[in-house]
């Protein structure tokens, strides 16, 4: 049974009180957070917390609790749980509404996830994924606005892909819930405007940084194409190979040499996190 925290009261997730007059639910005005643990302990807990109070502030949603107050409610409901490595979601909302418009106390709530598990293969044969043009409103947060990606996920089956790379004006961005990073010869490229700034992203820079020149600047959906390697980072795929674009193949069509060399440090980081 997974539970969570909900305006100061733990609660199994289906017996939370949460109404359809949330303003979260009634205008779309709401953000959340999603990391989980290694061996027990938040994966990036610093950089998750400071990433949840700057969409927060950019929302003007106030947050109920402290960054120390919400480590120990995760700590509860870790233990809840069974002390097994699990996900949580942040999920911060403007609260609710007699007149559907006015915020007066906004709706905080942590709840525990089981984790995501690669498909298997997944991350030797990599993914395919579509192209979209379109960049999301307020990038630089995690809001819960996700209305494209779920109209486009009609489209997956037919298309023979699992996600979709937005570009808008010849640049691209990021996949629906994850950054993108490109690879040429040493150097390792990623898009530093309208994007989320990942904290997986944020980790394999610095894993990086010893062994590659790094290119933080606006990347081309054609010099994407002609890569020799493409990626995604994010909390659940880590280093993920991107092998197929529309009808482009990627590369080998497997996952490169520079991308494993990647995945091989998160992996290694991980383990003794």
């Amino acid at each position: 049974m997974h539970h969570c925290w909900l305006n100061g009261k733990i609660t199994d997730v289906a017996s939370a009180p949460f109404h359809f007059n949330d303003l979260g639910v009634l205008r779309g005005y709401g953000l959340f957070d999603y990391f989980r643990t290694y061996n027990g302990r938040p994966f990036q807990w610093d950089w998750y917390w400071e990433r949840f109070e700057r969409s927060a502030r950019i929302l003007r949603i106030p947050c109920p609790v402290t960054q120390q107050e919400t480590r120990q409610i995760v700590s509860e409901l870790f233990a809840l749980q069974g002390g097994e490595d699990c996900a949580f979601r942040f999920l911060l909302t403007g609260g609710f509404t007699g007149d559907s418009i006015s915020m007066h106390t906004p709706n905080f709530i942590i709840i525990s996830e089981d984790l995501h598990h690669d498909a298997p293969g997944e991350h030797e044969k990599g993914i395919r994924v579509m192209t979209y043009d379109f960049v999301r409103d307020l990038p630089m947060l995690k809001s819960t606005d996700y209305k494209h990606l779920l109209i486009l996920r009609h489209e997956f089956g037919e298309r023979g892909v699992t996600d979709v790379l937005f570009h808008k004006d010849g640049y691209i961005s990021e996949l629906s819930r994850s950054n993108v990073f490109i690879v040429n010869g040493n150097k390792l490229i990623t898009p530093h405007e309208n994007i989320l700034e990942g904290i997986t992203r944020r980790t394999v820079l610095e894993l990086a940084r010893p062994d590659f020149e790094i290119e933080l600047r606006p990347v081309t959906l054609q010099e994407t194409l002609e890569a020799e390697e493409v990626f995604t980072t994010s909390t659940t795929k880590r280093v993920l190979p991107i092998t197929g674009i529309d009808d482009r193949v990627i590369g080998s069509g497997r996952i490169g040499p520079k991308s494993q060399v990647l995945l091989d440090r998160i992996n290694d980081l991980v383990r003794s996190w």
